[in-house]
């Protein structure tokens, strides 16, 4: 329905105009009482990363001490980053903890501050980080703005706007019996948070759990990925930069660069609360080191996330959808969709249409003069790694029917997979099981609904997931059957952007969740709270204080029926037990009694 036509004709001409010219001019007084009362956020300046190493670092150090920092698009040597020793990971965790006794303390306001300082950084800069994170992960400006960018500007947006209301105290129920007491959950800083992050959003990665991690009053020592440690080093000083501008602690957040012996020097250094973001395998060394301390950890794990397409999805809608899905980030994505399941009514239409799409796709360096829609893989292997599970899948009767093989440039001028779709697979294919995290569209048909979830839950992963039908009913339907910990219906990954929302996954996936309200929440201890509702102070019955008296036990039996009995005789039979106790001799035998057949029962 056209809106300001509907307006015209409900209200007539004069009042529509008036109406919307009200509503402009409202517009129009908000957003400019926002201006002139806003508070002045600082802007911080961050020189070039050229000369990443600290003064005790040098470039002829060994490399032990140091990590060669490589851009996968190119092969070229960015420059160095120190490999930090468990001892520097300890010292830096032992100087947070003393910043974050400072900074629990700290209010809302302050932590508000910090933050818009930070998102003024983020929106004064947005090529400059989309620059440095494509050099150092291969991914194009595109999906750098989008990936780096724009998700982190909404985590920010939502802690600004959310974030003190969910961790105010809330009341709750104190129950029927404790009818007379006040009851609340207060939420608390946990102290130090740990982090130990990926490589394929060098950016985002470190700004989504620190933004959480401060604003609930933390601090932080993140880890970033020894293939991630160029940019993460030229965010650090945008981070100090920010802290200073905001009167923060200055120790308040610890960028840690190195390789796996630091991070376990991280698990193991007393943090009081770990997240960790990689692959199941390292997961599950990450948690069984955590257990020295009783450290709670927090787990997201790989994906192979299930993109199921009905007979009557909008493929308009659904293949570019799909494609992005596949190819974002050159498929380095933990929710990457990677299993295709298509309605066989279908799937050629859909198979051609992508293959179409993926034939017109640039292949390049991102930080080259060319515009490209596809980088480089990050990790070296990884290439090796995705031509292996190809390869496996057409040996067992698949068909590739777009890219799928290595270049032959791979190695020497950048680290490249072509954009692949591969079709006619089953479920007992290396491919359908195992995460690919690479640039391949994996597709198998199916006929029934129910055949379609079998599928979709048929693999050891469970992180997101998709569901595209005209029917909404019947998708919501097909989506809470999938065992995933995400859903999206008709889109892909829409979970993620929703940032009020829990991020996370079951079975391999790992488990409990880092984002959303419950992520935010899971950053404090939350505090059970109980105390008298009114001005007078309430104490134990007499009856119940020792030495106990003989009619306690009726005491306590009447009043389990008066408040918990479900029938109105029930409850009137509880009152008239408490009176009872109350008389003279009343109860005493009948509590007697009671004891005397629990010591014969004995």
């Amino acid at each position: 329905m056209d809106f300001v036509p509907f307006i015209q004709e409900a209200l007539g001409a004069h009042s529509a105009a008036m109406l919307i010219t009200i509503g402009i001019a409202l517009i129009l007084a908000y957003f400019l009482a926002k201006a002139l009362f806003a508070e002045s956020i600082p802007s911080i300046v961050v020189g070039k990363p050229d000369d990443i190493l600290p003064p005790s670092r040098t470039r002829m150090a060994t490399s032990k001490d140091t990590i060669p920092c490589i851009n996968p698009g190119t092969m070229e040597t960015l420059g160095y980053a120190p490999a930090m020793t468990p001892n520097e990971v300890m010292d830096s965790v032992n100087k947070a903890r003393e910043a974050a006794q400072e900074w629990r303390h700290s209010s809302f306001a302050q932590r508000r501050r910090l933050l818009n300082i930070i998102l003024k950084y983020i929106l004064e800069n947005q090529e400059k980080i989309c620059r440095i994170s494509a050099a150092d992960s291969g991914k194009p400006m595109v999906d750098a703005a989008f990936g780096e960018l724009i998700v982190t500007c909404e985590k920010i947006h939502w802690l600004l706007s959310e974030g003190e209301h969910w961790l105010r105290p809330e009341n709750r129920s104190a129950g029927r019996m404790m009818f007379y007491k006040k009851a609340r959950v207060e939420y608390h800083p946990v102290g130090v948070v740990g982090a130990i992050v990926p490589f394929n959003y060098p950016f985002h990665n470190i700004f989504n759990p620190l933004t959480a991690a401060v604003f609930a009053g933390n601090a932080i020592v993140i880890k970033v990925s020894e293939h991630g440690s160029w940019s993460a080093l030229h965010y650090r000083k945008a981070i100090d930069a920010a802290l200073a501008a905001a009167g923060a602690p200055e120790d308040l957040v610890q960028i840690i660069t190195g390789y796996g012996d630091a991070g376990n020097a991280l698990v193991t250094s007393g943090i009081d609360k770990l997240i960790f973001v990689g692959s199941t395998g390292v997961g599950r060394k990450v948690m069984e080191a955590a257990s020295s301390n009783l450290t709670p950890v927090v787990l997201e794990l790989g994906g192979k996330d299930a993109f199921i397409l009905c007979e009557d999805a909008n493929l308009n809608a659904a293949v570019p959808t799909a494609l992005r899905g596949a190819f974002q980030s050159c498929g380095q994505n933990c929710t990457g969709a990677e299993r295709f399941i298509v309605h066989e009514q279908i799937a050629s239409d859909f198979i051609t249409r992508c293959v179409a799409a993926v034939n017109s796709i640039r292949v390049g360096p991102a930080t080259g003069e060319k515009f490209v829609d596809c980088g480089s893989l990050c990790l070296p292997g990884l290439a090796e790694k995705v031509q292996g599970l190809v390869d496996d899948a057409v040996a067992k009767g698949a068909t590739v029917v777009a890219g799928g093989k290595i270049p032959p440039t791979h190695g020497t001028t950048g680290q490249y997979y072509p954009p692949t779709i591969v079709t006619n697979v089953d479920n007992t294919m290396r491919i359908w099981q195992e995460e690919v995290f690479g640039p391949v569209m994996v597709v198998t048909t199916f006929k029934t609904d129910q055949e379609a979830i079998e599928l979709a839950n048929d693999c050891d992963f469970g992180l997101g997931s998709s569901v595209f039908s005209r029917n909404t009913t019947r998708a919501r339907a097909m989506g809470a059957k999938i065992n995933a910990g995400m859903t999206s219906i008709n889109d892909f990954a829409a979970t993620y952007m929703a940032q009020s929302l829990p991020f996370g996954g079951v079975k391999e996936s790992g488990f409990d969740r880092f984002a959303g309200v419950e992520g935010l929440r899971g950053m404090c201890v939350p505090k059970a709270v109980a105390e008298d509702r009114w001005p007078f102070t309430t104490t134990i019955p007499p009856l119940l204080q020792y030495p106990v008296k003989p009619q306690a036990f009726n005491f306590v039996t009447s009043l389990v029926w008066m408040f918990y009995s479900p029938s109105f005789s029930g409850n009137v039979k509880g009152l008239f037990g408490l009176l009872k106790c109350f008389l003279p001799g009343g109860g005493s035998a009948d509590g007697a009694k009671a004891v005397a057949v629990g010591k014969k029962q004995q």
